[in-house]
């Protein structure tokens, strides 16, 4: 019994080390260098069997990578991945400060302190480290300058390679130089080079390149105002449709703020809409999905429609939406002051929104609602009183509107200007003359469609002819076939077998 027992406490034992050696395996993530040394390998996989989807899954762990970046695990990874003496390295190096390797070298792992390679990784690894270069460049005011210089160095190595294998990872260094431009304030700077490296990857069919750097073309415009000129290359350009999502999302939202200054709101909403589709979840995405639901609540008041509740107590919408929950309320009351206040109070946020301009449009559908209220509520109500309770400035204004509401149908009633008052028209019972003429012009209107249809009809000469010769046919056959089947019975009858003999 005690050999046994002593067995049960050894592999109880052994059980427990491996859970506790497995729970430091989960508990102790891989440090950044190794992480980037792995990406590099996957990349040189993805070169090596000609499959991208090794580079895809590079640069999907780019956001999270770039968080974790600072001087020395650049240092380190850069060190590792090229030989000792390779000019690339070399040349690498040169966008970092030099670093005090005494102050990390608790923080370098196993992994990282592995002896630096011996062989040259592929072009593409180089190009994947200026990339974690410039956003690591551009993560401090200090080096955003040099982060620009780096880019247009990038830039013209990617040209020069001119690889295949390489446009998954151009695409992402378009958007981090645009990034290093505009935190320098000169995005309109980089607009040519954007401009000729769309018309190359057009020319390539480099879709992913082309996709991305049409984003960058409409987002230097909009940043400017210059809508116009982004409606223009919407037009002169055709998206690829193998780009991604997000590429796709971000091209959505672009096109509705177009769509949305020009009046064109119905067409808006459906580009903000497919956005909100094609785009990350709320989590991972915050800011873009914040900016799209700005967009599309005003362009739901332009349209005339209220928004829903329950999107206003989304937990990563509830405090963006604050100022846009009080806009909504104001137009749902047609309360002009109250609108006029909340208007006041978040003009900020709605100018740094770039929503300002469309919320001031929904003063007309404020006074609108307003209108319509005190129509349903009066049935006969003066011009003063209508300036007074919607806020307007003189009864000349109020009667100009309230003229316009009657004329698109928005309200009933007329204009008495001798007395300075608006009569209403009082809610109909559903009879009287004025229903009986409505019903009688629907029921004229039917039949004339009718009759419009029936004379746009083509019928064949004779048609009916032939089907009275048809018809003729048919009961003569009838005939025939009744007349065999009786003489057919008498055949019968007289068969062999049948007769008084049997």
């Amino acid at each position: 019994m005690a050999d046994v027992e002593m067995k049960q406490t050894k592999e109880t034992t052994d059980t427990r080390e491996e859970d506790e050696l497995k729970d430091e395996s989960k508990k102790a993530p891989p440090s950044p260098t190794s992480e980037i040394k792995s990406n590099i390998a996957l990349i040189e996989r993805a070169v090596s069997t000609l499959e991208p989807r090794f580079t895809l899954r590079v640069l999907r762990s780019l956001n999270t990578l770039r968080k974790k970046l600072d001087d020395q695990v650049l240092q380190d990874a850069i060190e590792d991945v090229y030989p000792s003496d390779s000019p690339i390295k070399n040349d690498l190096l040169t966008w970092l400060p030099p670093t005090l390797g005494g102050d990390h070298s608790m923080d370098i792992d196993v992994a990282s302190a592995s002896k630096p390679s011996t062989s040259e990784p592929v072009p593409e690894a180089g190009v994947y480290l200026r990339l974690l270069l410039i956003h690591h460049l551009t993560s401090s005011p200090a080096t955003q300058k040099k982060a620009i210089e780096l880019s247009l160095d990038t830039i013209e190595e990617i040209q020069t390679l001119n690889r295949r294998s390489m446009d998954p990872i151009a695409a992402k260094v378009w958007y981090a130089v645009e990034r290093a431009y505009e935190l320098g304030a000169e995005l309109a700077d980089a607009r040519p080079l954007f401009l000729a490296a769309q018309r190359t990857a057009s020319l390539r069919h480099d879709d992913e390149t082309q996709a991305s750097l049409i984003n960058r073309l409409l987002r230097s415009y909009l940043h400017y105002n210059l809508y116009d000129q982004a409606d223009k290359l919407v037009s002169k350009t055709t998206f690829p449709t193998s780009a991604g999502n997000p590429q796709y999302a971000r091209y959505h939202y672009f096109l509705g703020r177009i769509k949305a200054v020009q009046l064109n709101y119905s067409a808006a909403h459906t580009n903000l809409q497919q956005a909100i589709r094609r785009a990350p979840p709320a989590t991972l995405a915050p800011g873009f999905y914040q900016a799209v639901h700005k967009l599309s609540v005003v362009v739901e008041l332009l349209m005339g429609d209220i928004p829903d509740r329950s999107l206003f107590r989304h937990p990563v919408l509830e405090k963006a939406l604050g100022g846009y929950f009080e806009i909504v309320k104001a137009v749902r009351a047609g309360s002009l002051s109250q609108f006029q206040s909340a208007l006041s109070k978040h003009a900020s946020q709605f100018e740094t929104d770039k929503t300002y301009t469309l919320i001031v449009r929904l003063r007309q559908n404020v006074i609108k609602t307003g209108i319509r209220r005190l129509s349903l509520s009066y049935s006969r109500i003066s011009l003063r009183d209508i300036c007074v309770k919607l806020h307007l400035d003189t009864e000349e204004d109020a009667e100009y509107i309230v003229g316009k509401a009657i004329r698109d149908g928005v309200i009933e009633g007329r204009i008495v200007h001798e007395k300075g008052w608006l009569e209403c028209a009082g809610q109909k019972s559903g009879y009287g003359p004025e229903v009986s003429d409505v019903f009688s012009r629907r029921i004229a209107y039917c039949l004339e469609l009718h009759n419009q249809s029936v004379k746009a009809m083509r019928y064949p000469l004779n048609a009916h002819r032939k089907e009275l010769a048809a018809a003729e046919g048919a009961r003569e056959r009838e005939k025939e076939l009744a007349k065999e089947i009786q003489e057919g019975g008498d055949l019968d009858d007289d068969e062999p077998g049948l007769g008084d003999g049997f």
